[in-house]
């Protein structure tokens, strides 16, 4: 029997040991979506942070080291997809990762997790925004979110947006060195849209959808990996985002009713809802 090459993936994000954001949601969704799946957590933490008391173990050295080790092995990746980064450090590990790797044709997809609703998390700073427009500079994809979008372009946060506004958002971000762009959360003349820019020529696409009065930490990631896994596979980068929202949209509505919101959505049994012939 005939074996056939899977897509390689890359993961590097945290790993929650208890709860489903980061790794722990992202591995299911790209196993399931039939990539094979790598990942190098940026840090180990002990639940997802809505609880409130928490531990995480910085994976920096970690990190270097197995770098070394797998440039020596010789090991590559058809994308990489990159999430939280703890530190200054860390973060120009993976720049000067990913830009290699890039050579090599390797996509690159970058979260830049640094806050959100228009705040800052805890530990982020204005050298974090540095490091993170750097690796965005490498970025075949980016998607940050409209409070993220704005510490990158160093855009005033607001509430609400022109089109006009997030149009120079875009463009800004574009000026990092980012091929193609998707920004969520982002209010319109009132109304919420996911923002799709697909190259610096194209205008923004943007995609309206309801939103739904329920928290649950690691949508994002869910979301990510959604569009990523669905975008590696068509090519085709607005109707992987709108697949993406329609399914996280079906799969938040049926947890909605979930008692242990800080734990997340529990992915594995949710997991037919992203194939690739769903909408």
């Amino acid at each position: 029997m005939e074996s056939r090459k899977q897509t390689q993936i890359l993961l590097i994000n945290d790993m929650a040991g208890y709860g489903k954001v980061a790794l722990s949601v992202m591995i299911p969704v790209f196993s399931y979506l039939k990539f094979e799946t790598f990942n190098l957590p940026t840090a180990l933490v002990s639940n997802t942070l809505d609880y409130g008391r928490f531990d995480i173990l910085d994976t920096t050295e970690y990190m270097q080291n197995t770098l070394q080790v797998w440039k020596k092995l010789m090991f590559s990746f058809d994308a990489i997809c990159t999430g939280f980064i703890v530190s200054e450090k860390q973060s120009s590990l993976v720049y000067e990762y990913c830009k290699e790797q890039r050579k090599t044709g390797t996509l690159i997809f970058v979260d830049p997790i640094m806050g959100d609703d228009g705040k800052r998390y805890n530990g982020v700073t204005d050298e974090t925004v540095t490091y993170m427009k750097r690796l965005c500079s490498t970025a075949d994809v980016i998607v940050p979110n409209i409070t993220e979008a704005c510490f990158l372009s160093g855009h005033t946060i607001k509430n609400i947006y022109s089109k006009f506004e997030i149009e120079c958002i875009a463009k800004q971000l574009h000026k990092l060195g980012a091929k193609a762009i998707v920004i969520t959360s982002t209010n319109i003349n009132g109304k919420m849209f996911t923002v799709v820019k697909n190259s610096p020529d194209d205008s923004c696409v943007l995609i309206p959808y309801e939103e739904i009065p329920v928290r649950f930490p690691g949508t994002g990631d869910t979301f990510m990996s959604m569009v990523v896994g669905h975008y590696m596979k068509s090519g085709r980068l607005s109707e992987s985002v709108r697949i993406a929202m329609n399914q996280l949209e079906k799969i938040i509505r049926l947890n909605m009713d979930y008692t242990d919101k800080y734990k997340g959505i529990p992915i594995e049994l949710f997991l037919e809802e992203i194939d690739d012939e769903k909408t």
